[in-house]
């Protein structure tokens, strides 16, 4: 029999065939189907029995369409036997990559301008290059195109994109200094001095620096406008990042602390004492929920930023320099010239071996960035910047509203006037964002407090209002509530019926004439009165 010429019931089941729609079909389960072969009342069975087939065609369908709009899966190393994955080396893995993802591995020996510090775009499409020389250079990394390159004849400390590709950040010798996407320095920011580091808050269109001032500086490129300025108090600090769930500033200090900012407060949110020594870098992953910090004590301690706890801690042979956490969780530290990887279980809990590793040939570390939506990790050093393949960093699939590593010039253009419109102002950066437009409820101590001294209150002004009632002069009956009512409700009558007031009035005229009346017949009985009226 043809499979057209099955009941449309049976062509909604999964078969073999939908492969990985069928295995995602519990992803969006809709909770245990409805028993239907007690039920006796057929009209009630038949409606049961259609809504089961509606929620099982409607968990198929979401399942094919998570599948075409989710086709990737992220990858890993995979070791076989005694082998570990740590024991691979970068050209045994190119050796089995295709072609495209091959020419992503590049090396670029520039020993004359280096050292070099990098930094990716929110896409992972475009890479600027600053070396410490004056060196800097913005490139189409995947497609191996130069977009940019300038010689600023100055020191070179630290390099940053704005909002996307076409304005970049460096900070120089004296100020911080921003460039176009050809090069060409529109703007010099003179109140940012002597600057080490540099981080931008995409969401809030925010310039962060930091530097040998000991002086946090948050500049708005969108107004011009320098929002907050705080003094640390803690002396020089070149490590600077940001909490990506929260946008709050992390820096690492000498003596051994991080300390987290907002714009809004002028002392530090949060304190934390991580190191021994003084604090080499800072990473946090984009869930916000753990924070990697690495000092001079050679320990690198993985943190719990909702609770502030150390959660455990590795030991490097020496003390590491840079850290970064990919867009899964993997963790890359170095020293040197050695790079290790760790898995993304390695936040979570201990491991006893590295995911990877890898020993950079041309010079000493200086930076370390995991490219967006790319297994790819890219590596500044003394003698230019290389690029690593570590299978699973990346996120494989892209939100097109978010960053689109394929955008259009048209794209491009409306995506930064939507995010000038939902730009979010200093204000709402915040530890814990879940509270914005929740109503603040005060502490149990306060709340207790405050209903002790309303009872308190209460019980005072009861004690008066008996006391007065005691010393109230009491009468019998002539002040009844009843009467005093009937008393109102009268007057109230009287007010609306002025015919009745005429009448009484009348009335009283009528008794006083007969009072007179009486006066005047006096000396004969009072039973003969009637007859003299007449």
């Amino acid at each position: 029999m043809d499979t057209h010429d099955k009941p449309s019931a049976k062509r909604h089941r999964p078969s073999s065939s939908d492969g990985k729609s069928s295995a995602n079909l519990s992803k969006f389960s809709r909770g245990t189907p409805i028993a239907t072969k007690q039920i006796t009342d057929k009209k009630l069975k038949g409606k049961l029995r259609h809504t089961e087939r509606l929620a099982k065609s409607a968990q198929l369908a979401a399942a094919k369409i998570d599948q075409w709009l989710l086709p990737e899966e992220a990858g890993a190393l995979e070791a076989e036997g005694l082998e570990r994955t740590w024991q691979f080396q970068q050209q045994d893995i190119v050796r089995h990559l295709e072609e495209g993802a091959a020419k992503k591995v590049i090396d670029l020996s520039l020993t004359d301008l280096g050292p070099y510090k990098l930094d990716y775009t929110r896409s992972g499409r475009f890479m600027l290059l600053g070396g410490r020389r004056g060196h800097l250079a913005l490139m189409d990394w995947q497609r191996l195109r130069l977009t940019a390159e300038v010689q600023v004849q100055e020191t070179v400390r630290d390099v940053s994109f704005l909002h996307n590709e076409t304005f970049f950040a460096a900070a120089q010798r004296k100020y911080v200094y921003i460039y176009d996407k050809r090069g060409i320095e529109i703007h010099c920011l003179k109140e940012h001095t002597e600057v080490n580091c540099l981080d931008f808050l995409p969401h809030h269109f925010l310039l962060a620096s930091v530097g040998s001032s000991g002086v946090l500086r948050y500049q708005d490129t969108s107004t011009g406008a320098l929002v907050a300025q705080h003094r640390t108090r803690l002396g020089p600090c070149s490590v600077m990042t940001h909490n990506p769930w929260n946008a709050v500033m992390c820096l690492g200090h000498a003596n051994g602390t991080v300390t987290m900012w907002t714009p809004n407060i002028t002392t530090p949110a949060v304190r934390m004492l991580c190191h021994r020594g003084p604090v080499t870098s800072v990473s946090v992953d984009p869930q916000g929920r753990h924070m990697v910090t690495t000092g001079r004590d050679g320990e690198i301690k993985v943190w719990d930023i909702r609770t502030y706890r150390a959660m455990h801690s590795y030991y490097s042979p020496a003390p590491c320099e840079w850290s970064d956490i990919s867009q899964r969780g993997l963790l890359a530290v170095g020293y040197g010239r050695r790079v290790q990887i760790w898995s993304k279980d390695a936040l979570e809990t201990k491991v006893q071996a590295p995911y990877m590793n890898h020993t950079v040939q041309n010079g000493v570390l200086c930076d370390l960035k995991f490219c967006p939506f790319e297994d790819v990790l890219g590596i500044g050093h003394s003698g230019g910047m290389s690029t690593i393949v570590v299978p699973g960093a990346g996120e494989p699939n892209f939100d097109s509203y978010v960053a689109d590593p394929f955008q259009t010039k048209s794209a491009r253009k409306e995506h930064e006037v939507h995010s000038l419109m939902d730009k979010l102002q200093p204000e709402m950066i915040v530890l814990d964002p879940s509270t914005i437009g929740q109503v603040a409820r005060e502490p149990t101590e306060v709340q207790r407090e405050r209903k002790m001294e309303e009872a308190a209150a209460n019980a005072v002004r009861k004690k008066a209002e008996l006391a007065k009632s005691d010393e109230k002069t009491k009468m019998k009956g002539r002040n009844k509530p009843t009467r005093r009512r009937k008393k109102k409700e009268m007057n109230i009558i009287e007010e609306k019926k002025p015919a009745m007031k005429e009448r009484m009035r009348k009335e009283v005229e009528e008794k006083k004439e007969r009072a007179a009346k009486s006066k005047e017949i006096d000396g004969v009985p009072r039973a003969l009165h009637a007859f003299y009226r007449k």
